[in-house]
């Protein structure tokens, strides 16, 4: 799909200030696609989408993790994460995306998984780091993934993590296993696919 033309569909599912956002994902993760040997296309379009569902109705994304047999220790916890599992599974019902890549960098993009694809990283990491985005932390994490795309990924996770902390907030279990199987595999220290 064109740039353009997907642009243009999710344009129409979010706010203006989102889809702000979604121009600085978009333009991250083709720097960090570039810099990290992933796909620049498959990368620019899991940006571009990455948000589709942002703005869905709560209810009608319970029902899509119910009927469609998602993780249901989803709705256990915030609904901010909802967007991504459920948008992955909308931009491919309705034939935008079939790249099971592409889809798995949109469902992952919040809560990032084991053995994370160095797709999923660059999207996890774009939406962290975009331009737009100013909070403790963010700047450190920009500086790291100038050089380290696996060590950028678990300074954005352990703050993902240490805030909820704070917040006294649950934590995604699936965040947690990311962070220990990036952590683990220190030894494998930026190997691309």
């Amino acid at each position: 799909m064109e740039k353009h033309k997907a642009l243009e569909i999710v344009k129409k599912q979010i706010t203006e200030h989102r889809y702000q956002h979604t121009l600085g994902v978009v333009e991250t993760a083709i720097d960090l696609a570039e810099r990290y040997h992933a796909n620049r296309e498959k990368a620019e379009l899991a940006a571009i989408f990455h948000d589709y569902a942002k703005f869905h109705p709560k209810e009608e994304m319970k029902q899509i993790i119910l009927s469609e047999n998602m993780d249901r220790i989803l709705l256990e916890h915030h609904s901010e994460l909802w967007h991504a599992p459920v948008g992955a599974y909308l931009v491919q019902k309705n034939g935008y995306v079939s790249d099971e890549e592409v889809l798995g960098a949109i469902k992952y993009h919040t809560s990032g998984r084991v053995n994370m694809t160095t797709l999923e990283k660059v999207v996890y990491l774009a939406d962290y780091i975009e331009p737009g985005r100013h909070f403790p932390g963010v700047d450190e994490v920009r500086l790291i993934a100038k050089s380290s795309l696996n060590q950028a990924v678990i300074q954005a996770m352990k703050n993902t993590i240490l805030f909820l902390l704070k917040k006294n907030q649950a934590v995604f279990p699936e965040t947690f296993h990311a962070y220990n199987d990036l952590v683990m595999k220190k030894g494998d220290e930026d190997h691309y696919e």
